[in-house]
């Protein structure tokens, strides 16, 4: 497997979102059945693993901790914290208070069964508490040993900027894929870029749809967030198949299926991009994996830009309760 380098830590140039397979796209993986994709993941060369307390929530941290505690050496693993979550397991509101941050890292090193989080992210930014005091104190946790390097989700530029100059940010994880491009234009990748932090896109295949899985009849139970995303209604499910069809076209041209152009095209992106598909069946697995070889060359890169933005995607990336927590 490459490896890739996210301001300083080094991970394979795909990563592992685990976050399906306890929740929010559908019923849960089996147990034993999770656990084994996790280990055939290393197996694979994989060693970057991304969770959250929010996805069960809870259940997907246990997840991973038991999956990866015999191989924990050679696993990065992700978890992030930041949300209010109620006695009944329900996302109540955003917290980031500097207590609230090391009760959740106290609970998550236990799920995980670990000593320390690899990457620990704020998983959403909270305006009541100055993003100074969030950066000073996983400032603290990394001088503790509790905690190794610093991530932001789904942050705007200038809450990058100044995080970044209390406690070096490792890795931006924003939504960013082929037809959800807003880092490109919103100034996320150019800070990156200029301070030198990785980018870790998640949803890089839609949520599904880039994969040409999805068709106009696909339907998503309420466990399921798509349920509830604009993109996902039958109506933009039909208007937006054109564009698979557009990279299922371009896709065969290089031997390879929808899934594994839309990774590499990432990929190309930039060096310092590192995208973390969710992947629930070991086909799955090899078909992701394939993309890390797939070559596309500048003229390439071209004509999949100049494909795409002839068409026009329909439906705002998530529903207004999940953009009102997300900074532009």
């Amino acid at each position: 497997m490459q490896q890739r380098t996210l301001g300083s830590l080094t991970v394979s140039a795909l990563g592992m979102g685990a976050m399906g397979l306890s929740a929010n796209l559908g019923p849960a993986t089996d147990t034993r059945a999770a656990i084994g994709v996790l280990r055939s993941a290393v197996d694979r060369g994989i060693t970057f693993f991304d969770t959250a307390e929010a996805y069960g929530p809870f259940t997907n941290e246990t997840l991973v901790g038991e999956a990866l505690a015999p191989v924990r050496d050679q696993a990065v693993i992700a978890t992030k914290f930041g949300f209010q979550i109620d006695a009944q397991g329900l996302t109540t509101g955003v917290d980031s208070r500097p207590a609230h941050i090391r009760e959740v890292v106290e609970a998550s090193l236990g799920r995980l069964r670990t000593d320390r989080i690899d990457l620990l992210y704020q998983h959403r930014v909270d305006p009541a508490v100055p993003i100074e005091d969030v950066a000073g104190t996983v400032k603290d946790l990394i001088a503790e040993g509790k905690v190794k390097h610093f991530g932001l989700s789904e942050a705007g530029a200038q809450t990058i900027r100044r995080a970044h100059a209390v406690q070096p940010v490792t890795a931006v994880q924003n939504q960013y894929s082929l037809w959800t491009r807003e880092p490109e234009t919103n100034g996320v990748l150019a800070v990156c870029e200029e301070l030198e932090i990785g980018f870790v896109p998640w949803g890089p295949l839609g949520t599904g749809f880039l994969t040409g899985k999805i068709t106009a009849d696909t339907t998503f139970d309420s466990s399921d967030l798509r349920s509830v995303f604009p993109r996902f209604t039958p109506e933009a499910l039909k208007a937006n198949l054109g564009f698979v069809d557009m990279l299922r076209a371009f896709a065969a041209r290089k031997g390879a299926t929808p899934a594994q152009l839309a990774l590499a095209w990432l990929l190309a992106q930039k060096p310092w991009i590192v995208p973390i598909p969710g992947m629930d069946k070991p086909e799955h697995m090899d078909e992701n994996l394939a993309a890390v070889d797939l070559a596309l060359t500048p003229d390439d890169l071209r004509e999949i830009d100049a494909a795409a933005a002839q068409i026009t995607v329909q439906g705002e990336r998530l529903n207004a309760g999940l953009l009102s927590l997300s900074e532009d």
